[in-house]
């Protein structure tokens, strides 16, 4: 355990996770991020993407599926490790826990020790990418609880405990939808949503606009280095 004396802790980057239904353009979202990005593919949807130069690209194939957890691991140790990315994006997280659910299914029929397991790895990931000094985006799909409104409208399609697990750590969580022509992200939790906002007030906020804060904050810091 590190201690930070008189509030000095380090500033760390923002990790941000953004569920919505296909099409409203969630792996697009990392062309807004700058520096070299990482994009892990876990459905194979790589076209908002191809012809970037900033981006390279890991798609998973179908032969990957029995070693998905130590594949993953790996990939995103040594992505870190090589200092070579300033963001990682973890596209389509919904996808990843059923490849991850389906390998420990495998091993073991014990149902509640399976989705023990589960949460235990994803939080273990959130952990790692939170200490990793990297920017990181992650996706998934959403569900429509319209048939069980207690837990608010819409979620991400990921089981709620393994969700919470690997967002813990996480500082943005927002819904993104289209709605008149333009592309929003509610991440206001008092709309019944899963969502929350530690970077800045906004709760609800064009899609174009997501990185507006840290625009603003690097423009200031540079003000502050040059007097």
């Amino acid at each position: 355990m590190k201690i930070y004396f008189n509030g000095e802790a380090p500033k760390q980057p923002y990790l941000y996770f953004v569920y919505g239904a296909g099409g409203t353009g969630k792996t697009s979202l990392l062309n807004q991020f700058k520096g070299k990005k990482l994009l892990f593919s876990f459905d194979m949807s790589t076209n908002v993407v191809r012809g970037r130069e900033d981006t390279d690209i890991a798609v998973i194939e179908e032969s990957d599926k029995e070693n998905i957890q130590d594949l993953v691991e790996r990939t995103i140790e040594n992505a870190v490790e090589s200092k070579k990315y300033d963001v990682i994006c973890l596209d389509n997280m919904s996808a990843l826990q059923n490849l991850v659910l389906e390998n420990i299914d495998g091993k073991s029929r014990d149902g509640r020790q399976n989705y023990q397991k589960l949460q235990l790895w994803f939080r273990q990931r959130g952990m790692y990418l939170r200490n990793s000094g990297l920017t990181v985006l992650a996706t998934a799909h959403e569900i429509d609880n319209k048939g069980n409104l207690d837990k608010g409208r819409y979620s991400p399609d990921m089981n709620d405990k393994t969700f919470n697990a690997f967002t813990s750590t996480f500082d943005f969580v927002g819904r993104l939808y289209k709605k008149d022509g333009s592309r929003w992200i509610d991440c206001d939790p008092e709309q019944g949503n899963q969502g929350k906002n530690r970077i800045d007030d906004r709760t609800l906020i064009h899609a174009e606009d997501l990185l507006k804060k840290e625009t603003e904050e690097k423009k200031e810091n540079e003000v502050e280095k040059h007097g």
